[in-house]
């Protein structure tokens, strides 16, 4: 059986998508998978991916990207794999010590990393177009010498075939067996939902200020990443209909799913968004509830094209707060994109076909 090994230094190890989608397909398509961590939770060998620690980094980011990045290093050199698959781009090091070594490498890019530095505050303003560029081309020779890249939206492939022609594109779609059956419309409440990573950028502020001009409640899952700007918030007089839920598990995102009939994704415009696929919005369309989104052209022609939900300003509180009472209000053009949103998903946006894919590669690897 061939051993495949996946690592990250950031994410958790039950993500869906390296964990619940990635893992999971290579295991049903015959390898043995093991997942390396570093959250501090411990090893774990119960379920049918092996599950290995290295331990919670302290909060310093300098120490989890050297100290935490070398203790992975040296446990996947001691695991012995046929492909080693990592999920950021600070074990992008170790990724090409284990190039030297002889492995067979793979570097999963979840985002476009040199426009992503463009908007990181932690990084002063005045550095961040000359780390940016730094980043592009450390980033650009280390995809050359892997076995491959797997980008996750065509807007990254586009930049990496040239640079590794096994580049391809496995789009984080959801899987359809996660939501079988969606409830009918008459079982779902009048209520809106938002699920994910909560922050400025992606317009808690401007959600929280709507929900003074809609007669719902909003549904919030997800975990704050600045908790200064929930205590901000938690003050407004919008934050009165919020009912937060904090990281919950996939059980509940799947009950709450069930229960709405609006999903919000109104990322702001900055670079590393606007060509994105947020998974949140495919969740929604899967749940058959209708999606109030940002205009940005690669939803919009999505949107549009399967008539599942509204494009909007995601900086316009008013068109934001029309677009959520129009659906609320008109049931029938709520329902009918909520059933259009569906049916994308099973026929086009979804898991299966993308796992294919990522198989595909490790065969061409091994």
């Amino acid at each position: 059986m061939r051993k495949a090994i996946h690592l990250t230094s950031v994410h958790p190890r039950d993500d869906i998508r390296i964990y619940f989608k990635q893992c999971i397909s290579l295991e049903e398509a015959g390898y043995e998978v093991n997942l390396i961590v570093a959250d501090g939770k411990g090893n774990d060998f119960k379920n049918i991916i092996n599950i290995f620690d290295v331990g919670k980094p302290s909060c310093s980011r300098l120490f989890r990207m050297t100290m935490t990045t070398f203790k992975i290093l040296l446990l996947a050199m001691k695991m012995d794999g046929d492909v080693y698959h990592f999920h950021d781009p600070e074990l992008m090091l170790a990724g090409l010590a284990l190039k030297l070594k002889g492995k067979k490498v793979l570097y999963d890019v979840h985002e476009d990393l040199p426009r992503q530095v463009l908007s990181k505050v932690w990084i002063k303003p005045l550095f961040r177009r000359m780390v940016s560029m730094l980043v592009e081309k450390f980033e650009n020779f280390s995809a050359s010498c892997f076995d491959g890249v797997v980008c996750a939206t065509p807007h990254i492939l586009r930049r990496f075939e040239s640079i590794n022609e096994k580049s391809i594109n496995v789009n984080n779609f959801p899987r359809v067996e996660e939501i079988s059956l969606a409830p009918s419309w008459g079982q779902r409440e009048n209520e809106i939902c938002y699920i994910g990573g909560i922050s400025e950028n992606r317009g808690i502020r401007e959600l929280v200020s709507v929900m003074e001009n809609v007669d719902a409640p909003l549904n919030l899952l997800g975990q704050f990443q600045n908790i200064s700007l929930r205590e901000e918030l938690i003050s407004k007089p919008g934050w009165a209909k919020v009912r937060e839920y904090g990281q919950v598990s996939r059980d509940v995102v799947v009950q709450v799913l069930s229960l709405s009939k609006v999903g919000i994704v109104i990322l702001k415009p900055i670079s590393n968004y606007i060509d994105s696929l947020p998974i949140k919005m495919f969740e929604y369309m899967l749940a058959g509830v209708p999606v109030v989104a940002s205009n940005f052209p690669v939803w919009e022609s999505i949107i549009s094209e399967h008539e599942c939900g509204i494009c909007i300003d995601p900086q316009d509180i008013s068109g934001i707060s029309h677009a959520i009472n129009l659906l609320l209000e008109d049931q029938n053009k709520a329902k009918k994109m909520g059933e259009n949103g569906r049916n994308a998903v099973i026929e086009k946006f979804n898991w299966k076909c993308e796992s294919a894919k990522l198989v595909e590669l490790y065969k061409s690897v091994i």
